[in-house]
């Protein structure tokens, strides 16, 4: 996970996860994202033991630093926030040499093969428009044809450098321009869903079944509807709709191992599907009165089991 004092008690769904597993009686130990190493074919992990704790300024016990092997270990969970640079990569690369009866929520694998923003361009019946591309003549073509527009880089998260662009945007280019690094690096761009102006909806899976949703409404002057830019949460209810998007996704998910899984919805539309390091369990705690930590935690025993 990212380093523990970027931890944000009352928002971090990590912090909620190792808390859920503390009250089980589970050791507890934070690995940094330099933290694993890979001797001889067998996989090491210099940790530090902690005891998490509902206390704000201070949301863990640090109690000693550790030299932990994967004979120690009964389930590793991959929790950085995006990007999926190099190290990312590589923590993922030495993961993959773990034995199979250990827990990993979720796969390497799976998260190598899932693009967050990307991935799911090829469900085209329950996605919106969509061009990923560095090419400057096809992103033109692409707003000049759909005329409203949203674009956003590939691998970020928390509503980073999303813009909405409307026809006649005198920065348009300079937009294309900055995401695209002088149109070397490819960006995705999509065509805009009007049913953002009520909030778009984030939906929890676990294990490919709805652990739970809350929709994230956009505050005053803005777009973005990313709890980082300033959004709200508030009670959604899941429709028919819904239920079919998580249908489809399902086996997919399950065939990649990836357990624990945000899914983005606008109005009928999918536009991402989290599997870095998916938020907002907190805020539904908090909006439904429950503790959904604990059934991840349920999840991850029987798996181990």
């Amino acid at each position: 996970m990212d380093p523990l004092e970027t931890v944000i008690h009352e928002k971090d769904t990590t912090f909620m996860m190792m808390l859920g597993a503390h009250v089980r009686g589970h050791e507890i130990y934070f690995l940094p994202e330099d933290g694993i190493s890979l001797i001889e074919g067998k996989v090491y992990f210099h940790v530090t033991k902690v005891i998490p704790q509902s206390i704000a300024h201070m949301p863990f016990k640090e109690e000693h630093a550790a030299r932990l092997s994967q004979d120690d270990i009964h389930a590793v969970f991959i929790r950085p926030d995006p990007p999926v640079d190099e190290q990312y990569l590589m923590n993922t690369w030495i993961l993959d040499h773990l034995p199979k009866h250990i827990a990993v929520i979720n796969n390497p694998s799976g998260i190598r093969t899932v693009n967050e923003k990307v991935w799911v361009s090829q469900f085209k019946n329950i996605t919106p428009p969509t061009i990923i591309s560095a090419n400057k003549g096809d992103l033109m073509d692409f707003i000049a044809k759909h005329k409203n527009i949203i674009a956003k880089p590939t691998n970020a998260f928390g509503g980073q450098k999303v813009f909405h662009i409307e026809k006649g945007n005198t920065n348009t280019k300079v937009i294309l321009e900055t995401l695209t690094e002088r149109y070397n690096r490819a960006i995705v761009v999509q065509k805009f869903i009007p049913e953002s102006k009520n909030g778009d909806k984030r939906i929890l899976l676990l294990d490919g079944k709805i652990l739970g949703a809350l929709l994230r409404m956009h505050e005053e002057g803005e777009h973005r509807n990313n709890f980082f830019a300033g959004g709200k949460p508030m009670p959604t209810a899941i429709n028919a709709k819904d239920k079919k998007i998580v249908t489809l996704l399902k086996p997919h998910l399950q065939k990649l191992g990836l357990y624990f899984v945000g899914i983005d919805i606008l109005g009928d539309y999918l536009i991402e599907v989290n599997v870095t390091s998916p938020t907002c369990l907190q805020e539904m705690n908090r909006l439904y009165n429950v503790r959904l930590e604990e059934k991840v935690i349920d999840f991850v025993e029987k798996l181990i089991k």
